[in-house]
């Protein structure tokens, strides 16, 4: 995703960029590091219930010991936090560092304790990938933002900030029927998601018209800002490939019920989410042959 961003949208348009090629490339790779250290605590965490779940997935206890996992989970950590200050210090942000260490606190919070939290959780992760589209902004298009061009980076600072949103709405969703496939798990761990809250039927009936935010963003934003760009090939795909997809999501999410119709639904809305971000590829595109 972030590479889509930097060289499918950002490197096409006649912009300055704070980092070189191999800066960003450390960008990224201190997000994966810091996500995977945060997917490995999880897991540490979370053996019981996955035992439950999915239990051929299990991995720690298993392939991996407990205490290796530990460690990995402090390497990646590390090397995660590490890279970020160093990238702070070259845009001459030093504070920025703080960015990193809160968002790997927060997924260690997040495994430890959050995740107990009633939606809590649901929106800390939701929000975590959000965060990993507008640190983008933040790294390479903030530190070089002056008087002069603050308008265009105004402009395209708030693209990556509509991406954003549609990041976190589409995974806010994805992580609530991630729940209700593992409702069976974690009923039986004391866990306290929504469908264990308020039961599997109400949820679902949420689910479904949370489906409709989305739909409708994307609606009007296909209607304002593409089809009257005249953008017509970036409008087809997005009709094709983020709306349909989600048109169809939320026919299906209304009769849902088994743990596989669910599992079917979180990575029909993983996809949508692939083809949402890949969606500013064809737009820069799009525009660059209209122009």
């Amino acid at each position: 995703m972030q590479l889509i961003f930097r060289y499918g949208f950002l490197k096409l348009q006649n912009i300055p960029l704070a980092l070189l090629d191999w800066q960003y490339g450390l960008l990224v790779l201190s997000t994966v590091c810091i996500a995977a250290g945060g997917y490995i605590i999880n897991n540490i965490l979370d053996v019981e219930t996955d035992l439950e779940n999915k239990p051929e997935k299990v991995i720690i206890g298993k392939t991996i010991s407990e205490t290796k996992a530990y460690n990995f989970y402090i390497f990646f950590t590390i090397i995660g936090v590490t890279i970020g200050f160093y990238l702070s210090n070259v845009i001459n942000k030093p504070g920025f560092a703080s960015l990193f260490i809160i968002i790997a606190a927060t997924l260690y919070f997040y495994a430890t304790s959050l995740k107990q939290s009633l939606l809590f959780g649901n929106i800390i992760v939701a929000f975590l990938l959000s965060l990993s589209v507008l640190i983008i902004g933040i790294f390479d298009l903030y530190p070089v933002t002056f008087e002069e061009n603050k308008p265009i980076m105004g402009l395209l600072f708030g693209i990556l900030l509509d991406y954003a949103i549609f990041a976190f709405i589409i995974n806010f969703i994805r992580e609530i029927v991630k729940d209700l496939e593992d409702f069976e798990g974690d009923l039986n761990q004391g866990m306290n998601t929504l469908p264990i809250a308020f039961g599997v039927n109400r949820t679902v009936k949420l689910v479904f018209g949370l489906s409709f935010i989305p739909i409708i963003c994307i609606i009007y934003y296909i209607n304002q800002y593409v089809f009257a760009s005249g953008l017509f090939i970036s409008t087809i795909y997005g009709l094709a490939f983020i709306l349909a997809p989600l048109i169809y999501f939320t026919i299906k999410i209304w009769n849902s019920k088994t743990k596989k119709e669910f599992h079917i639904l979180s990575m029909l809305l993983k996809w949508i989410l692939f083809f949402g971000m890949l969606s500013i590829v064809v737009i820069s595109l799009n525009m660059k042959h209209n122009a």
